[in-house]
């Protein structure tokens, strides 16, 4: 799909930071109506700022504020075509583990694991139905192929190789990846792609406020580059999975070739 200069919109969740302030600077350069979608309202405001753009201070796991959301993106910049769904809420915790505190064993409670479900599958749904709903009902079939717009989800490599700790992140990504290939089947028939990006270990703020020896370490253990992922390389992946109509139902590792071992 070609992006249209000052015409096409985007919404951006995440926006405020990371992989997603990175990719609404990619679709903003590229001439789109950036809207984001975050809690950081401060950091949200400031990129907005920045790219021309609109903030929308939208919490994914409250449904009836996503819906506000999504009005007042439409309002202000019309239907968007590109949906990039970067925000997330996890817990992490072991099925299983010591409990050093009080001796013997503790689990990772149902409610945790509920939460990272909500957070990171139920809201992938959420946003992905939504946007889609908006996108056939409101916008036109473009071009030869008829397409009206484009969803692209965040996974994780721990989407295939979760490491200790990491079952609930590492199941609800995979459940994003799961929704991929029936969600794109299902809307086939209305022109909207769906596919998803696994980002290996990247240089997003969580990531550079561990210990240096830490980043160092990450770093030695990506085969090539032996660097962390700039977060403009996920943005340029954004920018591609958009203009390239042929990705479709696709799950893509964007990870340096790196395989997480158990820990």
């Amino acid at each position: 799909m070609e992006i249209q200069q000052g015409e096409t919109a985007a919404i951006v969740t995440g926006g405020a930071s990371g992989l997603g302030r990175a990719s609404a600077r990619a679709l903003a350069a590229a001439g789109a109506k950036v809207t984001i979608f975050d809690v950081n309202a401060e950091g949200g405001q400031a990129v907005a700022d920045e790219i021309g753009g609109l903030f929308c201070r939208v919490d994914i796991l409250d449904e009836d504020n996503v819906v506000d959301g999504f009005a007042q993106a439409r309002s202000a910049f019309g239907q968007e075509r590109i949906l990039v769904h970067c925000a997330q809420v996890s817990r992490g915790g072991k099925t299983v583990g010591r409990d050093r505190e009080n001796g013997g064993y503790k689990r990772l409670s149902t409610e945790a694991f509920a939460l990272s479900a909500e957070g990171i599958l139920v809201a992938s749904y959420r946003m992905a139905s939504l946007s889609a709903l908006g996108m056939c009902e409101h916008a036109e079939p473009l071009g030869d192929d008829g397409e009206r717009g484009v969803i692209t989800l965040t996974a994780s490599v721990a989407a295939q190789d979760a490491q200790v700790g990491q079952v609930a992140y590492g199941s609800c990504k995979a459940g994003v990846n799961g929704l991929v290939l029936p969600m794109a089947r299902d809307l086939m028939n209305e022109g909207i792609r769906v596919n998803s990006i696994m980002p290996g270990i990247f240089a997003t703020p969580p990531m550079l406020g561990v210990p240096e020896k830490v980043l160092t370490n990450l770093s030695a253990s990506v085969p090539f580059p032996k660097r962390l992922g700039d977060p403009k390389e996920f943005g340029s992946l954004v920018l591609e999975l958009v203009r390239n109509s042929y990705f479709n139902g696709q799950n893509l590792r964007l990870d340096g070739a790196i395989r997480m071992p158990p820990r």
